[in-house]
C-alpha cells in the first residue's frame, strides 16, 4: 500500500473515533441532564395538565390549599430520606405521627403549649431512637423493626386517645391560629415545610454527617473501615425521622383542632413513593432534599387534578398507584436506555 495512502486512511480512521467519541459524550451529557431534571418534568407536565382539568387549579385557595394538604407527608418525606440514605427503611413514620398528633392535643391544656410540643418531639424523638437502636447496634432488619414501631406507635395512640379524636380548646388557640393562618403569603403548615426542607438540604449538602450518611448507603463497609462510627451515623437517621413524623402529628393537630390516632394511616406508603419519585434509590446513597421535595408536590398535583376532576375516593388509589408507577418507570427509563 502507498505510504501516502495508508496515512490518509490513518487520520480518516482517527477523525472519525473522535467524532464518536464527541457525539458519545453529547449523549452522555444530555442523558445526565435528562436524569436530573425529569422529575421537575413531570411536575410541569402535571400542572399544565391540571390547569385544562380545571381553571380553579392556580388559584390562590386551591395552591393553598395543596401545600397544606402535602405539609406533614413533606416534613415526614425528609426523615424517611435520611433513612433511605443509609439503605434503610422506616414504616413507622405514620403511626409515629398520629401518636404525636395524639400526645400533643392531650398535653397542651396540663402543661401548656410550649412543654406539650418538646415533649411530643421529644416522644418521636425516642419512637426513632429505639428503631434506630435495634437496626444500628443489633443489627435487625430495619423493614421488621420499623414494622414493629409503626403497630406498637399506632397501639399507644390508641391506648391513650381511647380509640377517639381529643380537642385542642382555648390553651392551644395560638396552635390552631398558627396552622389556619398565612405568613408572608405561605400557609404555616408549609412554611414548617419548607424549612425541614431547607435544614435537610443544608445537612446533607454541606455538614460532614450528611455526607457520611449518603457514603454510608453507597458503601457502609468502606465507611467503616475508614473509622466513622457507622452505627451512631444510622441511629441519627431515625432518630430524626421519628422527630420528623411528631412534627407532622403536631401540624395535623394544628390543622385538624382535634388529635386523633388514626392520622397518618398509610402515610408511610406516601411518604416512601414521594422519595423514590424525588430520584432516591431504595438501595442508598443516591438522593436529595430539592428532588425530594419536588416528588412531595407532585402527589400533592395528582391528587388535587382527581379531586378537581371529581373521580371518587377509590378509583384515585387506583389512578395514584398507576401514576406513582409510571413516574419511576420514567425515573429509571433514561438508565435503562443507556444500556
Amino acid at each position: 500500500m502507498n505510504p501516502s495512502a495508508a496515512t490518509q486512511k490513518t487520520q480518516k480512521t482517527q477523525k472519525t473515533q473522535k467524532t464518536h467519541q464527541a457525539q458519545s459524550g453529547h449523549a452522555r451529557h444530555w442523558w445526565s441532564v435528562a436524569r436530573r431534571f425529569n422529575t421537575v418534568a413531570i411536575l410541569i407536565v402535571l400542572v399544565i395538565a391540571a390547569s385544562f382539568v380545571s381553571s380553579d387549579f392556580f388559584s390562590v385557595a386551591n395552591l393553598s390549599n395543596i401545600s397544606r394538604q402535602v405539609a406533614g407527608v413533606g416534613i415526614m418525606s425528609v426523615g424517611m430520606l435520611l433513612v433511605v440514605l443509609t439503605g434503610g427503611i422506616d414504616l413507622s413514620v405514620g403511626s409515629i405521627a398520629a401518636l404525636g398528633s395524639v400526645v400533643s392535643a392531650m398535653l397542651i391544656p396540663q402543661y401548656g403549649l410550649s412543654a406539650a410540643l418538646l415533649v411530643t418531639l421529644l416522644v418521636g424523638g425516642l419512637c426513632g431512637f429505639v428503631s434506630g437502636a435495634l437496626i444500628a447496634w443489633f443489627r435487625l432488619t430495619p423493614f421488621v423493626v420499623t414494622l414493629a414501631m409503626m403497630t406498637v406507635a399506632r397501639g399507644v395512640a390508641m391506648i391513650v386517645s381511647n380509640g377517639s379524636p381529643i380537642l385542642v380548646d382555648d390553651p392551644g388557640q395560638a396552635l390552631l391560629d398558627f396552622g389556619r393562618h398565612s405568613y408572608f403569603g405561605i400557609p404555616g403548615p408549609t412554611l414548617v415545610m419548607l424549612i425541614v426542607f431547607v435544614i435537610g438540604g443544608i445537612a446533607l449538602n454541606r455538614l460532614r454527617a450528611g455526607r457520611v450518611v449518603r457514603a454510608i448507603g453507597s458503601n457502609e463497609e468502606a465507611v467503616r473501615l475508614s473509622g466513622v462510627p457507622v452505627a451512631r451515623h444510622v441511629l441519627g437517621t431515625y432518630v430524626s425521622s421519628g422527630l420528623l413524623a411528631a412534627l407532622a402529628g403536631i401540624i395535623s393537630t394544628s390543622r385538624a383542632g382535634v388529635g386523633a390516632p388514626t392520622v397518618g394511616v398509610g402515610d408511610e406508603l406516601t411518604v416512601i413513593a414521594a422519595v423514590v419519585i424525588g430520584g432516591a434509590s431504595l438501595a442508598g446513597g443516591k438522593g436529595g432534599a430539592l428532588n425530594t421535595l419536588t416528588g412531595v408536590l407532585i402527589l400533592g398535583v395528582i391528587g388535587n387534578i382527581m379531586n378537581l376532576a371529581s373521580v371518587p375516593g377509590y378509583h384515585q388509589q387506583v389512578v395514584m398507584g398507576v401514576i406513582i408507577v409510571a413516574a419511576v418507570l420514567s425515573q429509571r427509563g433514561a438508565r435503562f436506555w443507556r444500556r
